[in-house]
C-alpha cells in the first residue's frame, strides 16, 4: 500500500505532511516512554510485515498490520509507524521521503481511528475480543485503500480506475489482516497484557 515516489502531486504531498506532522507531534505526547519498548515490537512487526509484497500499479499489496498497531498503540501508532515507513523507504526504496507523509497518513490515521472504535471490545469475552480485533484489523485496511484512492484520485481524476483496482485488490488483505489482528490481540491479553498499556490517558 505504498505510494510510490514521483505519483502525487504538489498540493497532495505538502497535505499529507502536514497532516502527518501534527498526528506525529501529538503521538509524542501520548507516548508513556516507560513503555516505550512496546512502541518500538510493535513498530517492528508492521516493518517486517510490510517487507513481503506485490506491486500493483503506483502502490503494493501486502500484510500490514497496523490494525492491531493502531489497537495497542492509539495516537502513539503515528510516530511508530512513521518510523518503520522512514526506514523501509531509505533501506528498500518502498514509498519514497516525498511520498513518506501521505503514506504515514494512509496507513496511520486509520490504526488511530480504529483504536477508539474497537478498543472497549478487548478484554469483555475471548469472543468480543477476538471480533474487536478482526473488525479493528479489517477496518484498518478498507480505510486506509479509501485514503490511498482518494490520494490518487486528488493528483489526477484519470487514476480513477487504478484507485478503484487499488481497492479491490486490498478486499482478501482485509478479511486476512482482520483474521491475524483477532487472533493476536486474543493471544496477546491472554500471555502479556501490559502492552495495552502504552499510551497516556
Amino acid at each position: 500500500m505504498h505510494i510510490s515516489e514521483g505519483v502525487l502531486s504538489g498540493p497532495v504531498l505538502i497535505s499529507g505532511a502536514v497532516l502527518a506532522a501534527a498526528g506525529t507531534a501529538i503521538g509524542l505526547k501520548k507516548i508513556d516512554y516507560d513503555r516505550i519498548v512496546h512502541v518500538a515490537i510493535l513498530a517492528s512487526a508492521f516493518f517486517v510485515a510490510s517487507l513481503i509484497h506485490v506491486n500493483l500499479g503506483p502502490a503494493s499489496v501486502h500484510l500490514i498490520l497496523n490494525g492491531i498497531v493502531g489497537l495497542l498503540l492509539g495516537f502513539a501508532a503515528i510516530p511508530a509507524i512513521l518510523t518503520a515507513l522512514l526506514l523501509q523507504s531509505v533501506f528498500f526504496q518502498y514509498g519514497g521521503l516525498t511520498a513518506l507523509g501521505v503514506n504515514v497518513v494512509v496507513m496511520a490515521f486509520p490504526a488511530v481511528l480504529v483504536h477508539y472504535l474497537f478498543r472497549p471490545l478487548l478484554g469483555k469475552s475471548p469472543t468480543l475480543t477476538f471480533i474487536g480485533g478482526f473488525l479493528a484489523g479489517m477496518v484498518s485496511i478498507m480505510l486506509s485503500a479509501i485514503l490511498l484512492g482518494l490520494a490518487l484520485w486528488f493528483t489526477d481524476k484519470n487514476f480513477l480506475q487504478t484507485s478503484l483496482a487499488i481497492m479491490t485488490a486490498h478486499i482478501p488483505v482485509m478479511i486476512i489482516e482482520g483474521i491475524v489482528t483477532g487472533f493476536c490481540v486474543t493471544f496477546l491479553l491472554k500471555v502479556y497484557p501490559e502492552i495495552m498499556q502504552v499510551e497516556k490517558k
